[in-house]
């Protein structure tokens, strides 16, 4: 997995990768080259065997202020529908490409969280924030629409209608103590801790079965368009897939020998 990226920082350490963006000097906006570059990394990650979880990481006390006004705002005023539309899709690809990685993806959010950057917070699987942090989804605060990048697909399974509806129409910012309580925020902590909790969990998470974590992603994804009965066949077909894996049996033998079971991703 390249580590050597050049519009978003990387650094891949004991199978977890963490990423921030890298202009914390302007609050950490999004660019066409970033999100490009960010889109293309997650897609590769689901062929990566070197690593199994992933912290999206804050830079310089702010998560990321969304597309940049100059880079991206302005170009896109002048754009006509067809290079509007490509730019749309590339933007919903980086979720599509976050949401089917198939890592465990948590999110660091301190400071700013506002636009793109919110919405990529909400593409994560966790997501664990400072009291600082301000998320906002403030699409129509510049005259667009709050169905951005699959907010109004996720974020109301997360937050639920009301409150997504609220943060859409009035693009207003919600608190950390809100974010919290409404379920968006797995834990909010001092920002001194954020990095050492925040590599705790994913510490945590390499540490159990890998393969395993990939299908409950997997699934979490997948069951949102699906039946009732459609969802129970689909977890028991991914449950005897995962029975089959070395981790299982690991689990089953260090059970009886009265263990900790070391689980080796296979």
């Amino acid at each position: 997995m390249a580590s050597d990226v050049k519009h978003f920082r990387c650094e891949i350490r004991n199978r977890v990768a963490t990423i921030a963006l890298n202009r914390p000097e302007r609050k950490n906006p999004l660019t066409f080259d970033s999100y490009a570059e960010l889109r293309d990394w997650f897609r590769d990650l689901v062929y990566s065997e070197e690593v199994d979880a992933v912290v999206f990481a804050s830079n310089g006390g702010n998560f990321s202020s969304g597309g940049d006004v100059h880079d991206i705002i302005g170009p896109l005023t002048r754009m006509k529908m067809k290079e509007l539309l490509l730019f749309t899709r590339m933007t919903g690809d980086l979720v599509k490409a976050i949401v089917n990685c198939g890592k465990p993806v948590i999110a660091a959010v301190d400071g700013i969280c506002v636009g793109a950057g919110a919405i990529i917070a909400m593409a994560a699987d966790l997501r664990i924030a400072t009291p600082q942090a301000k998320c906002a989804f403030l699409f129509t605060r510049v005259g667009l629409a709050g169905c951005d990048m699959g907010a109004c697909a996720i974020l109301p399974r997360i937050i639920g209608q009301g409150r997504t509806a609220e943060l859409l129409y009035t693009g207003r910012s919600m608190t950390a103590d809100e974010g919290l309580s409404w379920g968006f925020y797995n834990a909010v902590v001092d920002p001194s801790e954020l990095d050492a909790t925040t590599q705790s969990l994913a510490d945590r998470i390499v540490a159990g079965p890998n393969f395993a974590h990939m299908m409950t992603k997997t699934m979490l994804a997948q069951e949102w368009s699906m039946s009732i009965e459609q969802a129970i066949e689909a977890e028991a077909q991914a449950q005897a897939i995962c029975m089959q894996t070395g981790d299982f049996e690991r689990a089953y033998k260090a059970f009886v020998a009265k263990e900790k079971p070391v689980f080796e991703g296979d």
